[in-house]
């Protein structure tokens, strides 16, 4: 039986944790026995070690934490030029040694209201994007990327309550892979919408989306589903993407295997819908765990199509490091199993800075001032937190 006050205890030992949206409820990680912080150097090593630790069959026989976006560019071969850099870790892994499960509700009352900053500067205004968004449509014209995703952020000097902001965010906007994690010098606190691994034994799936429109009271899933079949820049967009992510599932499938599972549905959020597919596969044998993170990451959905040539044009174009963003947080079990998501509708907070990160597709027939206002649709029901 979990104390009726259990969650507002917790936050004030100023001990780390992990909270974990599940099917049924949310998960929570603490007790940490070991914290693992990644290095371009030790990564490899991490995720090779972690499967090769001896399982108890415990539900604690695992690693959970997150890689940051630089981190799985280098593992790949991606290089990335100089950048604005906050000097944030480029992953970290932990051990816990409990878990607890919750219910659909997390009850949690703060003992003092932090007043958080309510003005976000945001990196790139509307003429500065529909420059770099010009420049990409000539590479896209050129035939150098058909799908190419432009980053915005938006930051604020801000103290924040994590836990209240999270438990706040998942009443108003729940996300399938939701997660928050609360550390002595930073927090992250996200409603992402999107899986990108879930390996159970041979089988993995990947859940790709690609497509947002703005809810409005003209609008129900079943009439947005119409807009998005008609919608002729949004089918492409989104069939590129799920041709990429089967491309990607191929490299470690058995031939035949990758399957489309569910083909363009939608989900419901707060603020807008998405078009989503559901692609999985059977993995061939002897795959690696490293194997599945360099076929898999980043997650194309959020960089773009091809995957290399498209990265090497953002990170050529981008002058501040994206840290968390479209990296991916989950966890790998000792036997082999894993479930990541991609790091996007994301606060990171370290030393009282709030980062928020955003971005949207520019592909043949895009419009720039849709596309940056899609940007402030998807950062919304974050910065929402801060009023």
């Amino acid at each position: 039986m979990i104390k009726k006050n259990y969650l507002e205890d917790l936050n004030n030992t100023n001990k780390p944790f992990i909270i974990y949206k599940s099917g049924k409820g949310f998960d929570l990680y603490k007790d940490f026995s070991q914290k693992i912080i990644l290095t371009n150097q030790n990564i490899e090593k991490f995720i090779n070690k972690s499967i090769k630790l001896r399982s108890k069959n415990k539900e604690t026989d695992l690693f959970i934490g997150f890689f940051g976006y630089e981190i799985l560019n280098n593992l790949i071969g991606v290089k990335i030029k100089k950048q604005k850099v906050l000097k944030f870790p480029k992953g970290i892994f932990y051990k816990p040694e409990t878990k607890i499960k919750f219910s659909k509700e997390l009850n949690y009352k703060p003992l003092k209201i932090i007043k958080s900053n309510k003005v976000f500067k945001i990196n790139l205004n509307n003429r500065s994007y529909e420059k770099i968004f010009n420049k990409f449509k000539k590479r896209i014209k050129a035939g150098e990327t058909y799908q190419i995703k432009i980053c915005t952020k938006y930051k604020n000097s801000s103290q924040i309550d994590a836990l209240d902001f999270f438990c706040r965010l998942v009443k108003s906007n729940m996300a399938p892979e939701a997660f928050m994690i609360k550390d002595r010098n930073y927090s992250i606190i996200s409603c992402s919408p999107e899986n990108l691994i879930t390996k159970k034994g041979n089988f993995i799936t990947t859940k790709p989306i690609a497509g947002t429109l703005k809810k409005s009271k003209n609008f129900n899933k079943q009439k947005a589903l119409a807009f998005f079949k008609k919608n002729i820049k949004e089918t492409k967009e989104h069939n590129m993407i799920v041709d990429m992510e089967r491309s990607d599932l191929s490299k470690i499938c058995k031939p035949g295997t990758v399957k489309i599972l569910k083909k363009k549905t939608v989900e419901e959020y707060k603020d807008l819908y998405h078009y989503v597919s559901l692609i999985g596969g059977k993995l061939k044998d002897k795959v690696s765990s490293l194997d599945i993170v360099k076929a898999m990451m980043p997650g194309g959905s959020v960089i773009g199509c091809p995957k290399i040539s498209t990265l090497n044009l953002l990170n050529n174009q981008e002058k501040e490091n994206r840290n968390i963003y479209t990296g991916s947080f989950g966890y790998i079990k000792f036997n082999g199993d894993m479930r990541f998501n991609i790091i996007i509708r994301s606060i990171l907070n370290y030393q009282n800075q709030s980062e928020i990160s955003v971005a949207s597709g520019v592909v043949i027939d895009s419009n720039a001032k849709h596309e940056f206002n899609e940007n402030y649709i998807k950062a919304k029901a974050l910065i929402d937190l801060y009023k």
